[in-house]
């Protein structure tokens, strides 16, 4: 008899199972020596066998169809099949007589109707294994997602610790996950800028690429980045340690939602500063638009021009087009205007410091007060727990009581955390806010355009205007507008800057006795310093002292 050795094992992956073919080969190949059995053919396999379908095994029931062989030489029947199919083609061609031999080191077979049933017995057994084994698994994955552990790959920014078999944050790549969520939520960046921001910051798809669009609007939308993670079709609370906050993700989800995705691809590509300015004729947006001219000497030139896209339907817009260099310009001029002097920084952030002190100093005290309230209610809680136990109060009564009184104790608790929360949430951000306002100069004199974009943007909003080939501010009659005291920390700057082109010397000195504030500040008062001969000082962080005020009410 000639037999057909077959070897399987259950997973097409190099690194796992490495040694179960090889092993399974060496212990045939000394099987069949001791038996004496004549090898005709030895097939190998590395696919599972839950499905029909594997391209050895049906060489090897045609080679036994064809007559080259009667016998077959594996393991164990799960070699063979472990489902109905293949299991059902192995005893028809028993029934057949084109097998007439199976031969199994660690399971015995004749083709008697005793044999064929203990084989339908061992393939029904694999079969079950495998189906078992994929119900447990599914189960396990149920269970560690109640755990709320994600049952699956890191996303980019986390990796999965082999030691605790959980998921914890890529110190190094959450920082630039947290940065791109940052930079689109700005809705100042596309999806194809997220792309180069990750490319310069190292991140790339598995075979050294870009990642892709779809990637990127995939990542953005992975709510597994504030603490979620989507598992079966569902959203899930995960214990894994959030890398941006609910508010940047929502603010990324509206902005995915507001540009939707293009069906086609536009003839230029957008410009620095598109969409950041309106035209002050018809009030349409302003678009970029690149240009090559050659001249008949040979040389190129490249030109980036910047006009209205004159899409109003009731307003011919007369404005002209202007050179990006010059946009650069004014726009440059109109950062600068909004920028804080290192003195003025160094004030400010004194002032804010101090006025952080003052208001914990008062929230200590109004904490205490409400320490002691907390402990009035402890007490009034013991008591009338006494006065159940001593049976003077009904337990109808004792549970109402005690209702009201645990109510109490609980919003007095979220009152002194919500109150230590706010004492602290504002003085980082002012001075990050002071940071940044100081580093303006440096941003406006740089060649970064898209930089410059991100601070208008954030500085002036949508109330840039182009007109007569200029830039400015429009400067409403809303009691907000831009250039008012009334808006926000920016504008308290510009104010203060405008008041200061006023009074040309930061310091006034004055006699004794002939302190006088002009009208324009608006104050009957100021703190002096006396410098000795009757002079005094005024110090000039009061011609900017309202922007702590308007900066601070920002947080």
């Amino acid at each position: 008899m000639k037999y057909i050795l077959y070897a399987r094992k259950s997973t097409e992956e190099d690194d796992r199972q490495v040694l179960s073919i090889e092993a399974q080969l060496v212990e045939l190949q000394e099987y069949a020596a001791k038996e004496k059995l004549e090898i005709v053919a030895s097939l190998c396999e590395a696919k599972t066998a839950k499905e029909p379908g594997r391209i050895k095994f049906a060489e090897m029931l045609s080679l036994i169809e064809r007559g080259k062989a009667d016998g077959i030489i594996a393991w164990h029947p799960d070699r063979l099949a472990r489902n109905s199919v293949d299991g059902g083609k192995i005893i028809h061609f028993v029934d057949r007589g084109l097998i007439r031999s199976l031969k199994f080191p660690t399971f015995w077979f004749k083709a008697t109707p005793q044999g064929l049933f203990m084989l339908n017995i061992a393939f029904g057994q694999s079969k079950y294994y495998i189906d078992s084994l994929s119900e447990n698994v599914r189960r396990g994955l149920r269970q560690k997602v109640r755990r709320g552990e994600y049952p699956g790959l890191a996303p980019i920014g986390y990796i999965n610790d082999v030691r605790t078999k959980s998921i914890v944050v890529d110190k190094k790549r959450s920082v630039i996950i947290r940065k791109a969520f940052t930079l689109y939520a700005k809705n100042s960046s596309r999806l194809e800028d997220i792309s180069n921001f990750l490319a310069q910051s190292g991140i790339h798809s598995r075979n050294g690429k870009r990642l892709h669009r779809d990637r990127i609007t995939f990542i953005l939308s992975n709510p597994f980045y504030y603490g979620h993670f989507r598992y079966g079709g569902e959203i899930h609370e995960g214990k894994h340690q959030p890398v941006v906050s609910k508010k940047l993700f929502d603010q990324a989800q509206e902005i995915l939602k507001q540009r939707g995705r293009p069906h086609h691809k536009q003839k230029n590509e957008p410009q620095p500063f598109c969409g950041l300015i309106s035209c002050s004729s018809c009030g349409m947006m302003i678009t970029g638009e690149y240009k090559v001219k050659k001249q008949k000497n040979g040389n190129v030139h490249n030109y980036t021009y910047y006009h209205c896209t004159k899409k109003s339907k009731t307003i011919e817009c007369p404005e002209l087009c202007i050179r990006q260099e010059e946009l650069d310009k004014q726009l440059s001029s109109l950062i600068k205007s909004v920028s804080l002097p290192p003195d003025w920084a160094e004030e400010l952030n004194r002032l804010a410091v101090q006025d952080h002190k003052k208001s914990a100093q008062s929230n200590s005290a109004f904490v205490e007060e409400v320490k002691k309230e907390i402990k009035s209610v402890e007490v009034k809680l013991q008591r009338l727990l006494d006065g159940y136990l001593d049976q003077v109060i009904e337990q109808e009564i004792y549970r109402a009581e005690k209702s009201k009184l645990l109510f109490k104790k609980k919003s007095l608790e979220e009152k002194i955390s919500s109150l230590l929360q706010k004492q602290n949430d504002w003085l980082e951000p002012m001075q990050e806010w002071i940071k940044d306002a100081q580093n303006l100069n440096g941003i406006a004199r740089d060649n970064d355009l898209f930089a410059k974009k991100v601070v208008a943007k954030e500085i002036f909003g949508s109330n840039l205007l182009l007109g007569e080939k200029t830039v400015r501010v429009a400067e409403g009659d809303a009691p907000n507008s831009f250039g008012k005291m009334g808006g926000n920390q920016w504008d308290a700057i510009r104010a203060s800057h405008l008041l200061a082109l006023k009074k040309p010397i930061r310091s006034v000195l004055v006699r004794v006795g002939r302190i006088e504030l002009p009208s324009t500040i608006g104050r009957p008062r100021l703190p002096t310093k006396n410098l000795g001969k009757g002079a005094f000082i005024i110090p000039s962080s009061h011609l900017f002292s309202r922007s702590l005020t308007h900066a601070r009410s920002a947080w």
